[in-house]
């Protein structure tokens, strides 16, 4: 079990990346199926607009702090929260823990062959590591019946250990949530776009950048385009929503 931290609504759970690792072998063991849901910013300011997402988020076991600005407003809330676990930091991670572990991982979404890339690239580092999965559903808005099944059928041929989704947040948030008694897999994450950073197909901030809290501004200069609305329209919003969490408290 861990606490969890409430910012606006959404339950972030307040744990270190080694106690995860730790929960998820355990999970694993019991064959529980579990969702783990990767938060940045505009996750959580979607789970405010729509209650399908929010009742996601306080469905799902673990909600993890991906955004330095979820870090500090939990801090400035009183209720600081360890450490925070984005997506391109679990991703290397998680796949050293199962590699150690003999646990199996299949790849679900991201763009067409970028979910090959990262497999040759894992077992670059880690022959052993059981990848033993790669599908790659066409790009919908929502996916029809017929195509979810094929989904879903592409991931219990095998009944992996892990799945992880990269469908964007919060898309792959619901896609799992309404999948994952349909699954045949125990530890069910949204990765986000984290595929395309361990293949080597996009690049990460440089580490000053992560210690200053600016990994997105390094992101909005590679894709200006796609994430002008979520940086410099959305994410402002959140910064008064905080406060008011706050002074209403009080």
């Amino acid at each position: 079990m861990h606490s969890k931290v409430n910012i606006l609504g959404v339950p972030i759970s307040n744990i270190t990346n080694e106690h995860l690792l730790e929960s998820f072998t355990e999970r694993i063991g019991q064959k529980q199926k579990t969702q783990v849901c990767i938060t940045p910013v505009n996750s959580v300011l979607a789970a405010i607009k729509d209650p399908q997402v929010l009742s996601i988020y306080n469905a799902s076991e673990y909600v993890l702090c991906d955004g330095t600005p979820i870090k500090w407003a939990a801090g400035f809330l009183n209720t600081p929260i360890v450490e925070r676990i984005t997506g391109l930091d679990l991703l290397p991670n998680l796949v050293a823990h199962c590699a150690k572990h003999d646990f199996s991982i299949f790849f679900l979404g991201a763009s067409p062959g970028v979910g090959e890339q990262l497999k040759q690239t894992i077992h670059a580092q880690y022959p052993n590591c059981k990848v033993v999965g790669v599908y790659v559903p066409p790009f919908m808005k929502v996916f029809s019946e017929e195509e979810n099944i094929k989904m879903i059928d592409a991931v219990n041929d095998v009944s992996p250990d892990v799945l992880l989704v990269s469908l964007t947040a919060p898309k792959q948030d619901i896609w799992i949530a309404q999948n994952l008694h349909r699954v045949n897999a125990s530890i069910q994450i949204g990765i986000g776009g984290a595929f395309e950073v361990m293949a080597g197909l996009a690049k990460r901030a440089p580490k000053w950048m992560h210690a200053a809290g600016l990994e997105w501004l390094y992101r909005f200069i590679q894709e200006p385009k796609r994430l002008f609305r979520r940086y410099f329209i959305e994410a402002p919003l959140f910064i008064p929503l905080i406060l008011k969490q706050k002074f209403k408290g009080k």
